[in-house]
C-alpha cells in the first residue's frame, strides 16, 4: 500500500501524544481475544484510535465489519483473513501490513490458525463515536 507509511506516521504521532485512552467499545471475537487502546484522538469528526489486538492460537475475531477504514500491522504471528465468500483474502505474516475497507458489504473474519499468538497493531479511522466493529452473522462458512 503506497500510503501505509503515512498511516503509521499518524499512528506514531498518536502514540506519542498525551491523551487518555478512553473506554474500549467492544472486545473482538472468541475466547481470549483481547484489544487494548494505546491512544486515541478526534480530528475533523473522525476518531483515530491506535489499538493492540491479540488473538490466541485457534481463535478468531468473529464475523464483523467496520464503519471506517482500518490499517493493520502484524507485530507477531500469522493472521489468516477471510471475506464473506468464505475465501481467504490474505495471509499476513509478522511484519506484514493490511487494510480493511469500511462498510457492511465488507464482512470479514481474522483467524489465528497458527501455534503462537497473533498480535496486531491497528489504526482505526472511524466516524466520531462509531464502535470498533459491527458484529455480523456468519455468511454461511463452515468455520467461525
Amino acid at each position: 500500500m503506497r500510503n501505509l507509511s503515512t498511516v503509521f506516521t499518524i499512528g506514531a504521532v498518536l502514540a506519542g501524544a498525551t491523551l487518555t485512552a478512553g473506554t474500549a467499545h467492544a472486545t473482538p471475537g472468541g475466547p481470549g481475544v483481547t484489544g487494548k487502546v494505546i491512544t486515541q484522538t478526534t480530528v475533523g469528526g473522525k476518531d483515530y484510535i491506535l489499538r493492540e489486538i491479540t488473538i490466541p492460537p485457534g481463535q478468531a475475531t468473529g464475523w464483523h465489519y467496520h464503519d471506517g477504514t482500518l490499517y493493520g500491522y502484524v507485530k507477531q504471528g500469522t493472521l489468516s483473513h477471510f471475506d464473506a465468500t468464505c475465501a481467504s483474502d490474505g495471509v499476513y505474516k509478522s511484519g506484514s501490513a493490511l487494510k480493511e475497507p469500511a462498510g457492511p458489504d465488507r464482512v470479514h473474519i481474522g483467524r489465528n490458525l497458527g501455534s503462537t499468538d497473533v498480535v496486531l497493531e491497528v489504526l482505526y479511522v472511524l466516524p466520531h463515536g462509531a464502535p470498533f466493529s459491527q458484529d455480523a452473522p456468519n455468511p454461511g462458512c463452515d468455520f467461525q
